[in-house]
């Protein structure tokens, strides 16, 4: 049993298992806000926009019985599409940051390179200075 207890110990203090525990708490933190964005400010512009039509409460009822809430499958699906946009658009803003760090770092390492220029001169002034020490 000890060794069982310590292998799980190892296990889950792992760096990979920490950071995916990490990613799935901030991933659910975010699923709500956008939820919530999708709920109580899209949708109801949509509605706006259709009528007041309101997707949660769409329904059919087949032979009297059985209540088919389509209208709540319609919102999942939107709610899935604008956490998928958003979490595209932040990974894609990301992206973009760490290239622009990257090409300024680049740039910063050009600079402190001398040119061929100055490399071309500096071999030419070693060279004179070589021949008027002989």
């Amino acid at each position: 049993m000890k060794k069982f207890i310590q292998e799980f110990k190892e296990f889950s203090m792992r760096g990979n298992v920490m950071d995916m525990a990490v990613g799935v708490v901030m991933g659910t933190a975010f699923s709500a806000i956008v939820t919530s964005l999708v709920k109580d400010i899209i949708m109801p512009l949509i509605g706006l926009l259709t009528g007041g039509l309101d997707f949660s409460n769409l329904s059919v009822t087949l032979l009297g019985k059985a209540v088919l809430t389509y209208g709540s499958f319609i919102q999942s699906i939107f709610n899935f599409l604008m956490i998928s946009l958003s979490i595209f658009l932040m990974v894609k803003f990301a992206n973009r940051v760490s290239s622009l760090r990257q090409k300024q770092n680049e740039q910063k390492e050009k600079v402190l390179e001398p040119s061929k220029e100055e490399l071309l001169l500096t071999e030419i002034r070693d060279l004179l200075k070589s021949q008027s020490e002989k």
